[in-house]
């Protein structure tokens, strides 16, 4: 019986199996796709973009390098000594953002570090990346399994599949927007309906210019040219009623994106498409006993603003510690409770991101009038720093029940003097105490949970007025203390986290 299992070899499911690997847990993720490989997750229709929050989060477990390369980008230039402007920062409702208006300065403790940018890359680069990691790591992976049934008990949660049963402690859905587990195990799944039909294709477009480049607004809906020539996206406003059970027809996506782009343009020949919608559906929680889930499986909505594969990544990194130190039995009570009760409003707000763009792109006049609120909301430089925190994931913060405004938020690139990085001491997917004021008190207290809490000293570069900090496996800054030392507060932060102490 393994410890874990994972319906779902996506980059959600795949992630989450690399972080319940670094603890040791047993590990079996099922897929029923038969091949990694497939046109839908490959070049281009399987092109995503991970914010910088994301990017970051493969930093921490020593991944960055792997991920640049996998997506095809040379590397990130040096961080500079002190934040720099993004160079990209994604759009509102097709509305694309200026990077130069946004305010560095206003972003909450922002600190320059390695991976201070998003990144676009593709679906198959991901999970080939965290399949091959995952692997190292002692991850068992079975392809060409589908999942026909979940039962459970007190001690146990067994996957159906045909003749074969496959046991474990916990099991956690990470099987998309369409998933199984989420409908076998009785999860109730509520929210809003379509308003509109989006297709992403990739065509031989007989006269190209007759689109323009990037995203484009319309009285009837939205197009994009992306760089590639040929993979196009649109969507137009039909309430959802196109049967997506049958794959469009070249003529169909032809007399869509005529409509949508209000000219005559030709498609000779479409090799690969897909349709989507903004059907916006989330469970009403995320646990149901041992059965858990994460990314797709637990909310969709429509791909405006490139948050869901974002968000999914993050239930993973929420979820993988937590579930790990379940596991090993060192958890103190209620901590994995806390994954529903920490994601579950990310999730909701994702969706209510999403219809707001939708409702903005409505092609009638109360769709109008918001797109030129919002266009000159976006034009200034306030709004624009606005929209680029709530795409970068850089404004989520937990309520971990403290007023000191770090405690809660993803920790900054903290560097010490010597060179070292938090996200050096985060690899191995263990809490991290930083002294800064090298009080041995901390040190003594620190050791205390040796297994789960990292301990590193010394002066920092930008210590941000702060003595210490403790920063959780998933980047999250559990506690923060000033230079006059709070062993008490800080063992209480510690032991809310990590259990008791292994004294």
């Amino acid at each position: 019986m393994h410890d874990v299992v994972i319906v779902g070899a996506g980059p959600v499911g795949l992630f989450l199996a690399c972080e319940l690997g670094l603890s040791d847990c047993s590990v079996l993720v099922l897929e029923q796709e038969p091949e990694l490989h497939s046109p839908r997750t490959a070049l281009p229709l399987g092109l995503r973009g991970l914010t910088a929050t994301t990017v970051e989060s493969f930093y921490r477990r020593g991944m960055l390098q792997e991920l640049l390369a996998a997506s095809g980008v040379d590397g990130y230039p040096d961080s500079p000594d002190e934040p720099a402007p993004p160079r990209q920062v994604g759009h509102f409702a097709g509305m694309v953002l200026d990077p130069a208006d946004v305010d560095v300065a206003a972003l909450p403790f922002r600190l320059p570090g390695p991976a201070m940018e998003g990144v676009l890359t593709y679906l198959e680069a991901v999970e080939r990346m965290l399949s091959e990691r995952a692997a190292k790591l002692g991850v068992e992976i079975r392809r060409g399994v589908r999942v026909s049934g979940v039962t459970q008990n007190e001690e146990t949660v067994v996957a159906h599949a045909g003749e074969h049963e496959y046991a474990a402690r916990w099991l956690v859905g990470c099987d998309g927007g369409r998933s199984t587990v989420r409908k076998l195990a009785g999860f109730d799944f509520v929210g809003t309906e379509p308003q509109f039909i989006g297709y992403t294709m990739f065509a031989t477009v007989a006269d190209p210019g007759k689109l323009r480049p990037g995203f484009n607004l319309t009285p009837t809906g939205l197009y994009v040219q992306m760089p590639m020539q040929g993979h196009i996206a649109m969507m137009e406003f039909d309430a959802g009623t196109f049967d997506r059970s049958q794959s469009p027809s070249r003529e169909h996506l032809e007399a869509v994106l005529r409509r949508v782009s209000g000219t005559d343009v030709t498609l000779s020949d479409v090799h690969l498409a897909s349709t989507y919608t903004d059907r916006a559906m989330q469970t009403t929680t995320y646990r149901q006993r041992r059965v858990l889930l994460a990314g797709d499986a637990a909310h969709i909505h429509s791909p405006m603003g490139g948050q869901g594969l974002n968000v999914g990544i993050g239930d993973a990194l929420n979820l993988g510690w937590k579930l790990a130190a379940t596991v090993r039995g060192d958890a103190p009570e209620g901590l994995l409770d806390t994954y529903n009760r920490e994601r579950h409003p990310i999730g909701a707000w994702v969706l209510d991101w999403t219809r707001a763009q939708v409702a903005t792109l409505r092609p009638d006049q109360h769709g109008q009038a918001v797109q030129a609120l919002i266009r000159d909301l976006i034009g200034t430089r306030d709004g624009t720093t606005y929209v680029f925190e709530k795409l970068s994931g850089s404004s989520v913060r937990y309520d971990l029940g403290s007023e000191q405004p770090l405690v809660g938020r993803n920790a900054p690139e903290l560097r010490l003097e010597d060179g070292t990085r938090l996200g050096d001491l985060m690899q191995e997917g263990r809490g991290v105490a930083l002294d800064f004021t090298t009080d041995r008190r901390l040190h003594d207290s620190a050791k205390c949970w040796d297994r789960r809490i990292r301990y590193a000293a010394g002066p920092a570069r930008n210590d941000l007025g702060l003595g210490a900090v403790l920063v959780r496996p998933d980047g999250i800054v559990a506690w923060a203390g000033d230079s006059a030392f709070d062993r008490e507060a800080f063992e209480r932060a510690a032991g809310r986290w990590f259990g008791s102490p292994a004294l």
